[in-house]
């Protein structure tokens, strides 16, 4: 599942890029990028969207035939691994340029509900996690002079919503832990930022749209708009491409500034 060089529209290698990545740019372009969750939601719309700008792409993800299938249209690696597992970051890439912490989960339920178990799970893949690869990426992004880490946080990282404190609490941590990398980088020409979008076209919330609907007794219609969207301004999903342009352009040559920062994508949610 793993490739070490990149492939043309054939699907034939080809010569000469390997996953150190071509001549960097100063943008995205000839750099090696990591995306945790890549093999679906916002995490695979970020893997497209940076193979696109011309960076090798890692696509981590705990389901290795999701993992596999985007890196084979990207000409990227695959790393199927449990984020959950700390022996899995042994076999992680450590040169990486890029670092997109996209992998995350949800489980609804009231605080004097909610498993202990879930909670502590949702905390080692979304806060843990991102923790034990910065340690493992940070040195070569130091040793560069450049890296930019992108982690893809939610409205829920700056609000909260009743029922979710497993979710809440692991996107404020990793608001904090985003901003303490951004100080840290700083010297080194590293930036960390944190994108906040709110409800995206993800297999995740298109569970609870479900799960919503089912409760409620309403077409999933009206779960969108009446439920999900009620605090939005903007009445429609996010799309996962558009949250991935933003990680991009993160990227970019001309955001060496925007450090430190929480993003806000969420059609008017936190304007009110």
């Amino acid at each position: 599942m793993t490739s070490g060089s990149s492939s043309n529209e054939s699907g034939a290698a080809v010569p000469g890029r390997a996953r150190t990545g071509g001549p960097a740019g100063p943008g995205p372009a000839g750099r090696v990028a990591l995306v945790t969750g890549g093999g679906s939601g916002i995490g695979r719309a970020c893997a497209l969207a940076l193979a696109d700008a011309g960076a090798f792409v890692h696509v981590v993800d705990v389901d290795a035939e999701a993992a596999g299938a985007v890196a084979a249209r990207i000409g990227g690696a695959a790393h199927p691994a449990d984020l959950a597992d700390p022996a899995a970051f042994d076999s992680l890439p450590a040169a990486v340029d890029i670092l997109v912490n996209s992998a995350g989960l949800q489980h609804v339920a009231a605080i004097e509900e909610f498993p202990p178990e879930r909670f502590e799970l949702i905390q080692r893949v979304m806060v843990h996690a991102p923790f034990l690869l910065l340690r493992r990426v940070l040195p070569h992004m130091y040793g560069r002079g450049w890296g930019r880490v992108v982690n893809i946080s939610s409205v829920h990282g700056l609000r909260a919503s009743a029922f979710k404190s497993g979710y809440v609490a692991a996107k404020h941590a990793l608001e904090g832990l985003s901003k303490v990398t951004a100080l840290e980088g700083a010297p080194h020409g590293v930036t960390s930022n944190c994108v906040n979008p709110g409800y995206v076209r993800t297999p995740l919330v298109e569970r609870q749209i479900a799960a919503q609907a089912e409760a409620h007794g309403i077409p999933a219609e009206r779960v969108v708009e009446e439920v999900l969207l009620r605090g939005s301004a903007i009445k429609r999903l996010i799309e996962p491409e558009e949250v991935a342009a933003v990680a991009v352009w993160l990227c970019g040559p001309h955001t060496g500034h925007v450090t430190g920062a929480s993003l806000p994508m969420d059609g008017g949610w936190t304007a009110a």
